[in-house]
C-alpha cells in the first residue's frame, strides 16, 4: 500500500506538471502567434497604402491620357499632366503609357519617350486578354539592359485603358522597385532566426529579410510543404521545421487584403520558447528529484517495515518455539489447542491429544548429565515430529520430558495408529553417545467426539491420565482413554 500510494503520488506529480508544462507551451506559442500577427498587420496595412498610391497613379494617368485637350498643349506640360500623382508613389521606378500594340507612348522619366514594345510583359499579356479593367500584379522581373537599375529587382502594377465600347486601347503601369520591402521589413525589429517574407500567388518570392537563400527573390517556391500550406489555408498559424535551413519555426501568416500577396512572419522555434524551455528544465529538474526522493524515502520506509515484519515474524516464533528442542512450546500449544477444540465443535469432527513422556528420563539425566539428556529430548523431538506430518497438526513440549500432539480431525484409531508409529520409532532410535540403553516413550491418547460430553479440560485431563496408565502397565506403551 506505501509503494502503491507513493507511486501514484508520483505519478500525480509528474501529470500535473506536464499538464502545467504544456499549457505553458500552448501560452508561448499562443503569445508568438499574437505578436507575429501584429507584425503582419502592419506590413499588410503598409503594403495595402502603397498599392493604394499606385493604383491612384494608375487611375490619374488613364483619366489624363483620355483627355483629348492635352494634344494640344506642349509635351512639358503633357507630360506634368499625365504623371502628376506619381510623385507620391514610393520606390517606384518606371512609369509607362502603352498603347493596344505594346509601344511606349508616355514615360515618367522622359518627356519624349524612348521607343519600346512591351507587349511580351505578363501584365500587357493579361490585360489584352481580359477585360476585367481591376489592377494586375506582375510577376517579379529586372529592367531591359537599356534601363538604368539593371541589377534590381521590381513588380509591377497595371490597369487596362479600354474604350467607351470596351475595346482594348493599351495599358497604364508603374514599376515599383522590391527594395521598397527591405525598408519595410528593416523598419521591424525581429529576433535572430526569424525571417520576413512576401510571396504572390504562385508562390514566387518578393522579399525576405534575412535571405535564407542566396539570390532567393523571383524564385518560385511553390513544391515546398509549408509554401504550399500557406497558399491553400491563406491566413493562419502552424509549427513546422524550414525545409530550407532545416530549423524549427512558427509561421504566421495573411494575405495582403484582396492583392495576390501573402505576408510570412517565420518566428524561431528556439526563441519563441526560450524562456519555456529554461522554465521547463527548471521544473522538470525540481519535480524529478522530488520524485526520485519521494521514492527514495518510500523505499527506506518499505526496507524499515519489512525488516520490523520480520522482526516481528522472528520474536513471535521464538515466543512460539522451544529454545532446546525446536518444537511448539506451552504457549502455542495452549493457543492452537483452544482453536482446534472451538473448530472441532463447530464442524462436529473429532479431536485427538496426544501425551508423550520419556520413559526414566529423570534416571537417565541424572546417569548421563544434562548434555546427553538434551540430546536425547532434541532426538525425541525430531521423532515425534517426522511421524505427523500434516501441516495442521502440532508438536509440543509440555514441559520437561513430556511432550504433546494435537490431531486435529483424527479419531481414536488413527489416533492409535499415529502414536505407535512415534513409539516403534523411538525404540529404534540409536543409542545416545556414551549410552547403551535405548530411549523409550508412553504414550497417552485421548479423542473428542460429538457423541461426547466433555470439556478441553476433561480432554486433556483424560489424555494425561491414560499416560499414566501406560507408565504403571510396564512403560513403552501406548493407551488410549
Amino acid at each position: 500500500m506505501v509503494i502503491l500510494g507513493s507511486s501514484l503520488t508520483v505519478i500525480a506529480i509528474i501529470s500535473i506538471v506536464t499538464f502545467l508544462l504544456i499549457r505553458e507551451h500552448a501560452n508561448a506559442q499562443q503569445a508568438a502567434t499574437r505578436s507575429a500577427t501584429t507584425i503582419a498587420q502592419l506590413i499588410d496595412a503598409d503594403v495595402l497604402r502603397t498599392v493604394e498610391l499606385y493604383d491612384l497613379t494608375l487611375q490619374g494617368l488613364i483619366a489624363a491620357s483620355q483627355r483629348d485637350d492635352l494634344k494640344q498643349v506642349s509635351p512639358q506640360i503633357r507630360h506634368l499632366v499625365l504623371f502628376d500623382r506619381s510623385t507620391t508613389a514610393r520606390f517606384k521606378a518606371d512609369i509607362r503609357l502603352l498603347d493596344k500594340h505594346g509601344e511606349v507612348l508616355a514615360d515618367s522619366s522622359l518627356i519624349e519617350p524612348k521607343a519600346g514594345n512591351f507587349a511580351d510583359r505578363d501584365y500587357f499579356l493579361a490585360h489584352a486578354d481580359n477585360r476585367d479593367s481591376d489592377m494586375f500584379i506582375s510577376q517579379p522581373f529586372k529592367p531591359r539592359c537599356d534601363c538604368n537599375d539593371n541589377e534590381e529587382w521590381q513588380i509591377s502594377f497595371s490597369r487596362r485603358i479600354s474604350s467607351a465600347t470596351g475595346e482594348f486601347l493599351g495599358v497604364a503601369v508603374a514599376s515599383m522597385r522590391l527594395s521598397y520591402f527591405d525598408q519595410l521589413f528593416n523598419s521591424l525589429n525581429m529576433s535572430p532566426g526569424s525571417a520576413l517574407s512576401i510571396i504572390n500567388d504562385d508562390g514566387i518570392l518578393l522579399a525576405q529579410k534575412p535571405h535564407l537563400i542566396n539570390d532567393s527573390v523571383g524564385k518560385s517556391f511553390a513544391s515546398r510543404p509549408n509554401v504550399q500550406r500557406i497558399l491553400r489555408e491563406r491566413s493562419g498559424s502552424f509549427d513546422s521545421v524550414s525545409s530550407i535551413d532545416h530549423h524549427q519555426r512558427l509561421y504566421t501568416f495573411s494575405r495582403v487584403g484582396n492583392l495576390p500577396l501573402t505576408v510570412i512572419v517565420a518566428l524561431s522555434g528556439n526563441e519563441v520558447f526560450a524562456a519555456w524551455k529554461r522554465t521547463a528544465l527548471v521544473i522538470s529538474g525540481a519535480t524529478g528529484v522530488l520524485c526520485i526522493g519521494l521514492l527514495w524515502l518510500t523505499w527506506l520506509l518499505c526496507r524499515e517495515l519489512r525488516l520490523r515484519h520480520t522482526a516481528e515474524q522472528e520474536l513471535a516464533q521464538l515466543a512460539a518455539t522451544d529454545a532446546l528442542t525446536g518444537v511448539a512450546n506451552r504457549r502455542m500449544l495452549d493457543q492452537t489447542l483452544r482453536h482446534e477444540w472451538f473448530r472441532a465443535q463447530r464442524s462436529g469432527k473429532p479431536l485427538s491429544v496426544l501425551m508423550i513422556d520419556a520413559d526414566h528420563f529423570k534416571a537417565f539425566n541424572d546417569q548421563h548429565g544434562h548434555p546427553a539428556g538434551d540430546d536425547a529430548l532434541r532426538a525425541l523431538a525430531k521423532v515425534i515430529t517426522d511421524n505427523v506430518r500434516r501441516p495442521a497438526d502440532l508438536v509440543a513440549r509440555y514441559g520437561g520430558e513430556e511432550f504433546s500432539v494435537v490431531l486435529a480431525e483424527t479419531d481414536s484409531a488413527g489416533a492409535q495408529q499415529i502414536a505407535e508409529h512415534i513409539r516403534l520409532a523411538v525404540e529404534q532410535l540409536p543409542c545416545v553417545t556414551g549410552v547403551e540403553s535405548p530411549i523409550t516413550v508412553s504414550i497417552g491418547i485421548s479423542t473428542w467426539s460429538t457423541t461426547m460430553d466433555t470439556s478441553l479440560e476433561q480432554l486433556l485431563f483424560a489424555a494425561d491420565k491414560a499416560l499414566y496408565q501406560a507408565k504403571e502397565s510396564g512403560r513403552n506403551r501406548v493407551v488410549a482413554a
